[in-house]
């Protein structure tokens, strides 16, 4: 035991004291006496702030858990109210709660592989074509370069880049710069109907490529350099509308 006059304090840890002073006990701040004589209280006051200081010492700060671990256990503790708060309100309680998460999960991660990753920046604003013209002959064996090494991205864009170069090449479109790959199918399309299906969805498939964050396969690639030899066997129909339109206006004259 301490000797007389040593605070009972040091002799007992920190959450019992902390339980007598919450019950309203101060003796235990008192010198010890001998049993001859009267027992020595301290006022509520002094005692809570000399308890205080008592508390504050290292010692009985030793085994606290961290400032971390309290973070995590307050977090813990919010999202387990959470939850079960949500397991309350909805149909089926816990097990429900679990199939509708799995099924936004589902739908989520259904989406993802759908569309991929979001783009980001608009495809009517990301030109086709850089600063350094090249003829088409250039991009296609650019292409055929990058598909013989397996890098079908790269040569998912240079052959989309030869077909619609082929195609101003042949005046079917007129050399405009920062030209899109869905303005050239779009274009394109009117001078070819019968491709126009195909022309947007090689537009698409470069558009994802370059600005959606996806990869192109050796399918897309061979679906592209397909469309590409047909565009140049194709003849566009604007001679056959120009002679169309020709007879009708002469029989208009003519009545």
């Amino acid at each position: 035991m301490s000797p007389a006059g040593e605070l009972l304090t040091t002799a007992l840890p920190g959450a019992a004291i902390r339980t007598l002073l919450r019950a309203g006990d101060t003796s235990v701040l008192s010198p010890a006496r001998s049993a001859d004589e009267p027992p020595l209280t301290i006022p509520r006051d002094p005692a809570r702030e000399a308890a205080r200081r008592e508390l504050s010492k290292r010692m009985y700060h030793e085994d606290d858990p961290s400032l971390f671990q309290r973070a995590l256990d307050a977090f813990w503790d919010w999202l387990d109210k959470l939850f079960n708060a949500a397991s309350t309100a909805t149909p089926g309680g816990t097990l429900g709660l679990a199939v509708i998460i799995l099924a936004v999960l589902a739908v989520l991660g259904a989406l993802w592989w759908r569309l991929g990753t979001p783009r980001r920046q608009p495809t009517s604003s990301a030109a086709l074509f850089d600063d350094r013209p090249r003829s088409a002959a250039d991009h296609r064996a650019a292409a055929e370069a990058h598909a013989a090494q397996g890098h079908w991205n790269q040569a998912v864009q240079e052959r989309m880049r030869a077909l619609v170069r082929a195609l101003e090449e042949r005046a079917l479109l007129d050399a405009r710069p920062g030209r899109t790959a869905d303005e050239a199918a779009a274009e394109a399309g009117r001078a070819l109907p019968a491709h126009t299906d195909r022309l947007r969805t090689a537009a698409r498939d470069f558009d994802d490529v370059t600005y959606g964050g996806r990869s192109a396969t050796e399918q897309s690639y061979h679906r592209i350099a397909e469309l590409d030899r047909d565009l140049e066997r194709t003849k566009p129909q604007l001679a056959a509308s120009s002679a169309n339109t020709a007879p009708n206006t002469r029989q208009g004259a003519a009545e």
